[in-house]
């Protein structure tokens, strides 16, 4: 059984690993912003947290899926599709990007408590069949330390970490040390609910347990792995 990430993030990867999964990992090709206006523009109204993350991931994950269709036809196994968002009084907060956002960022979400909402699709790939795709949606609420100094914050912001996250934190890194409570499936703070994965691909009629361990080398060097995540 051959798996297929549909991301580039490290720590949906090293989510995955540590869970005994070492799939290939491709990049979709899905302009994430464009997508999301365009289905809000046909419905007239913003959509919310977690349809906006389901959207994507369900994007990402057919994206992939189809160009593994085209590329490797023998291809058997699943493809696993992701997106986060964190949200805090009903404010959804994306990756800062900036040093400047992230300390304001760090600012008001000091001892306060928010959501992060975790859109999760996989596709059954196989060969000569209709691919087959179920998804699902996790969330887990995060309650950050009220004593969190300005100078920590800053250190933290330096370091790099939070600029490329959903809510300008991680919990299995060095933010984690500023966080007091995970309600929820704790790793679905790190990029996916491994809990929902298993569920969703228990539906597709694939045992858990099948893949573990699925390192496919001859994967690795498809020219699908070398296009870059935006």
């Amino acid at each position: 059984m051959r798996v297929c990430l549909a991301s580039t993030s490290p720590a949906r990867l090293m989510l995955l690993q540590q869970f005994g999964i070492r799939p290939l990992t491709v990049a979709p090709e899905v302009d994430e912003e464009a997508v999301v206006a365009a289905v809000e523009a046909s419905e007239g109204r913003v959509l919310a947290p977690d349809e906006h993350v389901l959207l994507l991931a369900r994007r990402k994950a057919a994206d992939v899926a189809a160009r593994l269709v085209d590329d490797i036809p023998g291809f058997d196994g699943i493809v696993i599709g992701g997106d986060s968002m964190f949200e805090l009084d009903g404010e959804v907060l994306g990756k800062p990007l900036t040093a400047e956002n992230a300390v304001a960022r760090w600012h008001a979400m000091r001892g306060r408590t928010g959501a992060l909402h975790s859109g999760h699709a996989v596709v059954r790939v196989a060969p000569g069949e209709a691919a087959h795709e179920v998804h699902a949606v996790a969330e887990a609420s995060v309650t950050f330390a009220d004593d969190v100094t300005d100078a920590e914050i800053e250190a933290y912001v330096a370091s790099g970490e939070p600029l490329h996250v959903a809510g300008a934190f991680t919990v299995d890194s060095l933010g984690g040390a500023f966080i007091t409570r995970v309600e929820g499936d704790p790793s679905t703070v790190v990029g996916m609910s491994v809990s929902t994965l298993r569920r969703l691909v228990r539906e597709l009629g694939v045992d858990w347990p099948r893949l573990w361990s699925t390192t496919d080398p001859s994967l690795e060097h498809t020219d699908l792995g070398e296009h870059s995540e935006g």
